[in-house]
Formats: C-alpha cells, sequence, structure tokens
C-alpha cells in the first residue's frame, strides 16, 4: 500500500477512535428544539436520547458550521414497529426548525423506518442550491436498533464519502465543470432529528406510524468532528492548503481496502441509485459517469 493510503488509514483508525477526543457534553456543541420531554441524556451526559410522540419530535444543531472535514457520530435506532419514523442525521447551509432556505446546500442520511422484523433502510442525499434529487438507498448488514454504529461523512473538495462503521457505502465526486453539482461553497451546520414522516417513508407512505408503540426513541453517543470552523468572511483552512488530513491526497481517494469495501456494498446492498434511474433521469447528470474508485 502506498505511504499517503497507509496515512489515511492510520489517520482513519484515530479519529474513529473513543479516546481521539476529549468528551464533551451535549451543550458544549449543540442547540436543541424540542420539548423537554422528547430529550434525555445518560447520567455523564454522553448518551443523548431524541423521543418522537404523537404532539412532538425533537432535533438538534450544532453550534458551529464548517466547511470540509470529518463528521461521525454514532446511532442506535428505533426499535420494534418504526414504520413512519425517520431518524435523520445531515448537514445544512441554511436549515431550521422554521423550515429550510431554498437556496440551500445540503448532505443527508436518514434512516426509514420499518414494521417489526423487517430490514432498516438508509437513504443519502446531495443537495447544491436547493436542488437534490441525488437519492440513494442502502440496506444495512446489521441490526442498527441493537447497539450503536457509527456513520461518518468525508467531505472535501474532491469528494464526499458516507462510511458505516467505516465502511464507504456511497462516493460522490466533484465534477468540477458542466453541472456545478457538488455543494463545495457554502458553510453548513451539523444536525439531527426524529421525526414523522408517514407520508412516504415507509413503502412509499403505505405503512402509517403506530401510534400506540410511542414514544419512539433514537440514541446518540460519541459526536466527533474534526473540521474547518467557519469564521467570516473566509476561514484560511477552506483553502487547498492540505495542512489537514481530511484534505490531503489521501483523503481524496478510496485506498485499497476501502475499494473493496465499496464494492462489496455496490454488489449486495444497494437498493436504488439514481444514476441507474433512466425513466427518471432520460439524460443521467454529469456525476453519474465520474469512476467512484478513482
Amino acid at each position: 500500500m502506498e505511504r499517503s493510503a497507509i496515512l489515511f488509514a492510520a489517520l482513519l483508525l484515530a479519529v474513529f477512535s473513543p479516546f481521539s477526543r476529549a468528551a464533551d457534553s451535549f451543550d458544549d456543541n449543540f442547540s436543541k428544539s424540542c420539548p423537554e420531554r422528547n430529550f434525555k441524556t445518560s447520567e455523564d451526559g454522553q448518551i443523548w436520547h431524541l423521543s418522537l410522540d404523537q404532539d412532538a419530535g425533537c432535533g438538534f444543531t450544532t453550534k458551529q458550521s464548517y466547511r470540509f472535514g470529518w463528521f461521525s457520530m454514532k446511532l442506535k435506532l428505533v426499535g420494534g414497529d418504526s414504520a413512519g419514523v425517520v431518524t435523520a442525521y445531515y448537514m445544512c447551509s441554511d436549515c431550521s426548525e422554521k423550515g429550510v432556505g431554498p437556496e440551500r446546500d445540503e448532505v443527508d442520511i436518514e434512516f426509514l423506518g420499518n414494521r417489526t422484523g423487517e430490514p432498516y433502510i438508509i437513504q443519502t442525499n446531495v443537495y447544491k442550491n436547493g436542488t437534490g434529487n441525488r437519492e440513494m438507498r442502502h440496506s444495512l448488514w446489521f441490526d442498527p436498533t441493537e447497539d450503536y454504529h457509527s456513520y461518518s461523512m468525508l467531505w472535501n473538495s474532491h469528494q464526499l464519502v458516507f462510511f458505516v462503521d467505516e465502511v464507504p457505502i456511497r462516493v460522490y465526486k466533484n465534477t468540477n465543470y458542466t453541472n456545478n453539482f457538488y455543494p463545495d461553497q457554502k458553510p453548513m451546520y451539523l444536525f439531527s432529528s426524529i421525526w414523522n414522516a408517514d407520508d412516504w417513508a415507509t413503502r412509499g407512505g403505505l405503512e402509517k406510524t403506530d401510534w400506540k408503540n410511542a414514544p419512539f426513541v433514537s440514541s446518540y453517543t460519541n459526536f466527533n468532528v474534526d473540521a474547518c470552523q467557519w469564521k467570516d468572511p473566509y476561514p484560511a483552512c477552506v483553502s487547498t492548503t492540505t495542512e489537514n488530513w481530511w484534505d490531503q491526497y489521501a483523503a481524496w481517494h478510496l485506498n485499497d481496502d476501502q475499494k473493496l469495501d465499496y464494492a462489496w456494498v455496490q454488489r449486495n446492498l444497494v437498493i436504488y441509485d439514481y444514476c441507474k434511474d433512466t425513466k427518471r433521469f432520460p439524460t443521467l447528470p454529469e456525476e453519474c459517469w465520474l469512476n467512484p474508485y478513482a
């Protein structure tokens, strides 16, 4: 393995380590938006429980915005019958409890609830200037309701990679030309929320939320960020200086082991890929022609 790939693997291992950061409380990093009854913490403040009932959901956002870096969180999802319930973990340049901005950039990870015994689906999407329609859906190779698993995003000027437990499940490359659909200009905050989406989330809205099972609870821990904190008008670390590991050559591409993992995911876990949907896109978007292994 070349030296840059070895360095990148070592850095990933350090970032994934639960001992790589001093423990912060929830209030050090986030602001929440929900009734108090819908937000609970463990005694040491390191585990956060967000709940959804028929009256309200719950969400939180980072106090700091970022442009490029590494973002990771461990989640344990709603167990049992969670049809209609969505747990979302995403970045957005202009989102709030009042709504979303029409020109926002956004990077989504959404966990779509299910009927008991059916697998969870993870949906990812990318928006640039308010336009999305870049959905992919994957199944998972484990039960995400039984234990905590890490869900991470690597974002730099070359690629956006979605990871589940260190395994890359999606690679979204920067075309650098023509369609200009890569979100690389606007700083984004990190959000998470649990909410009712039974009009679309489970089997296209056929399965409705069974409120007899409420409250529905998703749990979070090990928030980990190594990123460029935005400071107006234009912080130095946003430039491609390669001073940060997430903006060095090894982070611009998958390494050899990651390519093998990614290929396995593509063969076994992809449920929907907009780049394969020629009915929806008779002319495929430009980024669909880019090689994720390059």
